[in-house]
């Protein structure tokens, strides 16, 4: 569901109360994490772009929190510890916020900074 919302403030005010504190939690571990980087909303969602360039997202949908990590090389490096969820082409698909491992999402983070690769 892509959100009308101008700011991130905005759009998390928006979301439903339940997953309020999780997305505010990855909200805050890209800011922290992605020095360098620009926040937006685009495309309906918070974004993190470097340079002109999305590379990172999230979004609150109707059946599940997803995180997109779009430099390919990050998100293979850490597919092992995204057993059980659903991974797309950039997007992890997380059906509940308890079952968002902070740990593993700044590792991602970690490693989308510190790539020179493509995104899809």
């Amino acid at each position: 569901m892509q959100s009308k919302a101008l700011s991130v403030d905005e759009y998390l005010e928006q979301v439903p109360v339940e997953r309020r504190a999780a997305l505010a939690r990855l909200r805050k571990l890209c800011r922290d994490t992605l020095q360098g980087y620009e926040e937006v909303m685009e495309y309906g969602m918070p974004g993190y772009k470097k340079n002109g360039i999305s590379e990172v997202g999230f979004a609150s949908q109707k059946n599940y929190i997803s995180l997109y990590i779009l430099k390919q090389d990050a998100l293979a490096a850490n597919l092992t510890q995204l057993a059980g969820l659903s991974v797309g082409k950039g997007c992890i698909r997380y059906p509940k916020p308890e079952k968002i491992d902070f740990v593993v999402v700044e590792k991602l983070l970690v490693a989308t900074l510190q790539s020179a690769g493509s995104i899809c």
